[in-house]
C-alpha cells in the first residue's frame, strides 16, 4: 500500500490546526465583506458634519465639493494690514510678489486671507438665507465653514486697485492684475485655486488664489491637487 509522505521540513498539521486556520480566514473574509456593506451605511449613521446644513461627505471626505480645512490657530498667524492676517511663510511671499507687481506697475490689492470658521458659517448661511440659495447653490460660490482654504491662513482674495468694480468677480480675469498674476504667481508659490471646470464643481474664482511654498500647505491641499491632476 502506497504511504503519503510530506515533503522534507513541512511539518504534518493536526486536524485542530486546519479548523482554526479555516474558522479564521471565514471570519476574515466576513468582516470584509460586512465592512464593504457598513461602509456606505457609516454615512446615514453619522451625523452631518456641519450644524444646520443637512448634506453628507463624499467618499473622499468632501462637502458639496470642498475640502475639509482646520482654522489656523492665532499664534501662527502675522498681520499684514488691519483685519489681514497670514501664516508668516505666506505673508513674506505675498509681500514679495506685491512689490514685483508694484515695480511692473500694477495695483494688487488683497480683500481677503485668513477667516475664523465663525466667520466662514456666516457668510455661508446668512449669505445664503439672504439671497433665497439652496446649500448646494451656495457651496458653489462659498465653502461651508470648516470647508474653506480661508481658514488655513494660507489662501488670498486678490483684487486689482486700478479696476475695483471687478473685485470678486469673473470678470477680474480681463484685468491687468489677473494677467500679471497668470505669467507670475507661481514664482511666489500661488496658485489658482478653483479654475474654469475645476474638478471640485466650485465656481470660477480667479480672485482666489492659495499658497503652496511649505510643507504644512503641501500637506493640507494635496488631496485638492491630487483631485485636479485626476
Amino acid at each position: 500500500m502506497a504511504r503519503r509522505t510530506l515533503r522534507p521540513g513541512v511539518p504534518r498539521r493536526s486536524l485542530a490546526y486546519r479548523l482554526t486556520r479555516f474558522v479564521g480566514g471565514t471570519a476574515l473574509a466576513s468582516l470584509g465583506v460586512a465592512l464593504l456593506i457598513l461602509g456606505p451605511l457609516r454615512q446615514l449613521i453619522l451625523p452631518p458634519p456641519v450644524e444646520g446644513l443637512n448634506e453628507r461627505l463624499d467618499a473622499d471626505g468632501r462637502l458639496l465639493g470642498h475640502f475639509p480645512y482646520p482654522e489656523a490657530e492665532s499664534s501662527n498667524l502675522v498681520n499684514l494690514a488691519p483685519g489681514v492676517r497670514l501664516r508668516p511663510e505666506a505673508a513674506s511671499a505675498l509681500e514679495r510678489l506685491q512689490h514685483a507687481a508694484a515695480a511692473d506697475g500694477i495695483d494688487l490689492v488683497v480683500l481677503s486671507a485668513f477667516r475664523p470658521v465663525s466667520l466662514q458659517r456666516r457668510l455661508f448661511f446668512d449669505v445664503m438665507a439672504a439671497r433665497n440659495q439652496t446649500s448646494k447653490d451656495r457651496a458653489r460660490v462659498s465653502a461651508p465653514p470648516g470647508f474653506s482654504e480661508h481658514s488655513t491662513g494660507f489662501a488670498i482674495d486678490v483684487g486689482d486697485g486700478r479696476a475695483p468694480q471687478t473685485n470678486l468677480s469673473p470678470s477680474f480675469d480681463q484685468t491687468a492684475a489677473f494677467q500679471w498674476l497668470e505669467a507670475n504667481a507661481a514664482r511666489y508659490h500661488f496658485v489658482l485655486s478653483f479654475p474654469p471646470g475645476n474638478r471640485q464643481g466650485v465656481s470660477y474664482e480667479p480672485w482666489h488664489w492659495r499658497f503652496e511654498g511649505s510643507t504644512d500647505a503641501l500637506k493640507l491641499f494635496e488631496p485638492a491637487q491630487r483631485l485636479d491632476a485626476g
